[in-house]
């Protein structure tokens, strides 16, 4: 297909403003968040006639949005039924010692977002964090880092970890059980170096906390609901074993979310739960993506590019790590779309992509949407967790962790 010279400049323009919006994170002068920029860019898209409404249809991967949709159904029935409440009660009746509740929070937060999506996550965690901290006399800052690093760095290991991973196991077409084989190793070193780091960084305050010997304030037990407990749990295991199967994951989600619809729970506090916005931002960034790659990558001839292409570890964790952070993980994700159909060793290349976008997350507060969360459920509570405290722990843990990431891959390859 011959495409028209006049679309090119066009398309880029829109293009470039979409993501230039969605790296500010606003619109100056308006309210409309990324999920609202990511809408526009494929309206005006369409409205120009750079795609069809069926080609936008198709460009939507309709299993990435499934996928993440079942999950979060998943991890809020878990919320609703107590699960992440008795673990932070369990922690705090076991490990009340400054170090050990850092190594904990660190554990927790880290397997949890290994098999269930790291947002999710630490919207419930963080103010269960904050409580513990605040019943055992504990400084937040450190533990409250330690959750939102732990939530990224765990995240890397299987395909439901995050968003970006979610993406990437749709378009790459990886078995579930090869992605964990290749990433969870980087995983669990990564959150071994991100209880060192953050040790480190906080020796004087947890060192201080130690010394603290004043009895914890009591709290009443948390609200469990038992039946519910057991068939949130039942069904999440199930669900994460038929994952490692080879069953198609979608489908594997969006059954787990349909038998946890089947209870008493009213839907509409489920429905409340999930994140719409990022659902959306989702459809909008798959249709101004494809737009792009149709009328302008496809000029490029990226198929000729083979220096740059026998190196994809490198080049694509570089790339990734610049562009993560400029626009956020998951745009920058779609971005390299194009990039892998043309690269002679195209399942490390994602693998690659997978671990450098998710450790990206950690360098900075606006590195992922797990941070901001974290950051903003504080701020509520009245802690402030300021960006250049965060970059403290999150630049040298970035830099440990990424060369840890590339070193292992190049390895295993």
């Amino acid at each position: 297909m011959t495409i028209p010279s006049a679309s090119i400049p066009l398309v880029s323009t829109i293009f470039g403003l979409t993501y230039l919006a969605l790296a500010v994170g606003r619109v100056p002068g308006l309210r409309t968040d990324r999920a609202g920029i990511a809408l526009v860019g494929a309206a005006v898209m369409l409205a120009c006639g750079m795609l069809s409404m069926a080609d936008a249809a198709r460009a939507v991967d309709y299993e990435t949005i499934v996928l993440l949709f079942g999950m979060m159904v998943v991890v809020t029935y878990l919320r609703m039924a107590g699960c992440f409440a008795l673990a932070t009660e369990q922690v705090a009746a076991r490990c009340s010692g400054p170090l050990t509740l850092l190594a904990v929070t660190i554990a927790i937060s880290g397997a949890f977002s290994a098999f269930l999506v790291n947002d999710v996550v630490c919207v419930a965690l963080t103010p269960l964090v904050l409580h513990l901290c605040q019943r055992l006399k504990r400084p937040p800052i450190p533990y409250l880092v330690g959750l939102a690093t732990a939530s990224n760095i765990g995240s890397v290991a299987t395909i439901t970890g995050n968003p970006q991973n979610i993406i990437i196991g749709s378009l790459s077409h990886i078995s579930y059980l090869r992605f964990a084989t290749r990433l969870a190793p980087i995983a669990l070193i990564g959150l071994a170096l991100n209880f060192a780091v953050v040790a480190l960084v906080y020796r004087k305050t947890l060192t201080e906390a130690r010394q603290d010997h004043s009895t914890a304030d009591e709290s009443p037990a948390p609200r469990v609901h038992r039946g519910l407990l057991i068939k949130s749990m039942a069904v999440t295991l199930v669900t994460v074993g038929l994952f490692f199967t080879g069953q198609p994951i979608a489908l594997v989600a969006l059954v787990a979310a349909g038998v946890l619809m089947l209870d008493r729970v009213r839907p509409a506090k489920v429905y409340h739960a999930i994140d719409w916005p990022l659902l959306v931002m989702f459809a909008g960034l798959f249709v101004v993506v494809h737009a792009f790659e149709v009328n302008v990558v496809k000029t490029w001839g990226l198929e000729r590019w083979h220096a740059l292409l026998e190196s994809p570890v490198v080049l694509v964790s570089g790339l990734s790590v610049v562009l993560s952070n400029l626009v956020s993980n998951v745009p920058a994700v779609l971005l390299f779309k194009p990039l892998m159909e043309v690269m002679p060793h195209r399942e490390l290349a994602w693998l690659a992509l997978a671990m450098s976008s998710t450790l990206a997350g950690n360098l900075t507060v606006l590195g992922s949407v797990a941070n901001l969360i974290v950051v903003e459920n504080a701020r509520r509570a009245g802690t402030e967790l300021s960006f250049l405290e965060y970059l403290k722990v999150g630049v040298p843990l970035t830099v440990l962790t990424t060369l840890v990431g590339v070193a292992w891959l190049a390895l295993v390859h």
